[in-house]
């Protein structure tokens, strides 16, 4: 029988070398893990999972902690209590170019301070395995230009990257990630401020990249960007519950409402191909 999904409490929980190869199934965890600031935390008892070909998405309402654990995820924050491992190692035990082979991160959109090129911005993914002094080789600029041309975004490679539309943007911030190499991309809220045809597209982008073996952990403030491409969710609570698991199981009503304070519908309609999707309609009826 199908499980529910796992729900952590508050109370429950106060009490090599430089260039490895990446296992087949390179994984992202986190175990019975703890992150904040100076030693205290904002959440605990975080247990997670991704792997490669899944896709996972962080929701919850805004101040509950979810650029915490990100920050955690990545390393820019060591751990209160618990740990993150990455392909099954310690992350701390990880050097700079060891973590870029297994995680890209993809930033919510920028403005850089120069205007640099679409290729340029994209062909900056290989600098993490660069040393101090190299400089980008011709396999770098090949790569840089097949990935482009997989994303069907070759056409902009000269363009200014602050010309672009935001979707061209984070377009070209995914095809960086993509030139790193990195089978694990982490993508702080991918789809925002995107107008509808943009949301389609990096979205449509996102499961594609999982169909060819990538893994995503993503961030969204939309249930359904997670019901659109994700395969599992993880959903925090106004009072700081965990809840993982499948995004049908995660995304229900009565836990969206415990999570967000307002009631909402989640239905199934058809899509326009015949697939099934579920959506999320919030009321104006605050609890």
């Amino acid at each position: 029988p199908a499980r529910g999904p796992r729900v952590s409490r508050p109370e429950d929980r106060a009490s090599g070398k430089d260039r490895p190869e990446p296992p087949e199934r390179p994984t992202v965890t986190a175990r019975n893990l703890s992150c904040g600031y100076r030693r205290k935390a904002i959440l605990t008892g975080v247990d997670l999972e991704v792997s490669t070909g899944e896709v996972l998405c962080l929701l919850g309402p805004n101040g509950v902690g979810k650029t915490t654990l990100f920050r955690t995820l990545l390393g820019h924050l060591s751990p209160v209590a618990g740990r993150v491992e990455i392909g099954g190692r310690e992350r701390s035990s990880l050097s700079r170019r060891q973590m870029a082979r297994y995680i890209a991160y993809v930033p919510q959109l920028h403005e850089p301070p120069f205007a640099f090129s679409v290729f340029d911005v994209a062909l900056t993914g290989c600098v993490s395995r660069l040393g101090l002094l190299d400089s980008p080789s011709r396999e770098d600029r090949e790569r840089t230009e097949e990935v482009l041309r997989r994303l069907g975004i070759a056409h902009l490679s000269a363009r200014p990257f602050t010309k672009l539309s935001g979707g061209e943007q984070q377009m070209t911030l995914i095809a960086r990630a993509l030139v790193q190499d990195g089978r694990i991309l982490v993508m702080d809220e991918p789809a925002a401020a995107l107008d509808l045809r943009n949301q389609a597209t990096v979205l449509r982008c996102i499961r594609d990249l999982a169909d060819e073996n990538h893994g995503v952990v993503m961030t969204s403030h939309s249930p359904d960007h997670a019901f659109l491409v994700a395969t599992r969710a993880v959903l925090i609570t106004r009072n700081r519950e965990i809840l993982s698991g499948p995004v049908n199981e995660v995304l229900t009503e009565a836990n969206l409402q415990a999570a967000y304070g307002t009631r909402v519908q989640v239905l199934e309609t058809t899509s326009p191909d015949g697939e099934a999707v579920r959506t999320c309609i919030p009321t104006l009826e605050l609890t």
